[in-house]
Formats: structure tokens, C-alpha cells, sequence
């Protein structure tokens, strides 16, 4: 198997529903090492973060921050090692479109 190290995804909602930050492609494998949340507003927010396995829908069940506090201007970051499989979802919603960032880093086996 090759090993790919990579920005996963990077995205910034433009409303408050979810969206996907990352889908593991066919024949692949992967591993997300760290997920960063950024807000770019001045106001502090909330957001969410699933994962979604073999694109489940979003639920309390395989969130990983659920409605979590971001400062304004602040950032989080975690490190997690989360493994997925082909088809696997990172999906994270924010309470304000425009306002928050998310970036998934790791790696692709295959």
C-alpha cells in the first residue's frame, strides 16, 4: 500500500448545515491525524464535527464535538488518529455561515 501525507479538506460552510470536509475515496483508506477549527469572526461560535461511517447521517452518535465553544478569533485543534474506511464521511457544521473554518490533515493508503 502507498501512503499519501495530505490536506484531507478544508472547507468553510456558507450556511449552517452540515458539509462535508472530507470523503474517503474508493480503494483508499485513511487516517486523519488532526482537525483544525478557526473562527474569523470576532464573536464567539459554536460547531460540530461527525463522523459519518459509510455516510451515515449526522447524529449525536458519531459526532466528536457536538455544539463545542470556539472564541472569537480563536482556533482548536485535535489530535485524534481517526481511521476510515472507503466512503467514510467527515462532515461539521457551524452556527453562523462564513464564520468558521475546519482543515482535516493526514493520510491515504492505497
Amino acid at each position: 500500500m502507498a501512503t499519501t501525507y495530505k490536506i484531507l479538506g478544508q472547507v468553510e460552510p456558507s450556511d449552517t448545515n452540515n458539509a462535508d470536509l472530507y470523503t474517503v475515496p474508493s480503494d483508499t483508506q485513511a487516517i486523519v491525524s488532526t482537525i483544525v477549527v478557526t473562527n474569523t469572526s470576532g464573536a464567539d461560535k459554536t460547531f460540530r464535527i461527525f463522523v459519518r461511517e459509510a455516510g451515515a447521517a449526522a447524529a449525536t452518535s458519531n459526532a466528536i464535538a457536538y455544539d463545542a465553544p470556539i472564541p472569537g478569533s480563536g482556533q482548536v485543534a485535535f489530535t485524534l488518529g481517526i481511521t476510515l474506511s472507503a466512503t467514510d464521511i467527515i462532515s461539521v457544521r457551524a452556527d453562523q455561515a462564513n464564520s468558521i473554518t475546519f482543515q482535516a490533515f493526514g493520510s491515504e493508503l492505497t
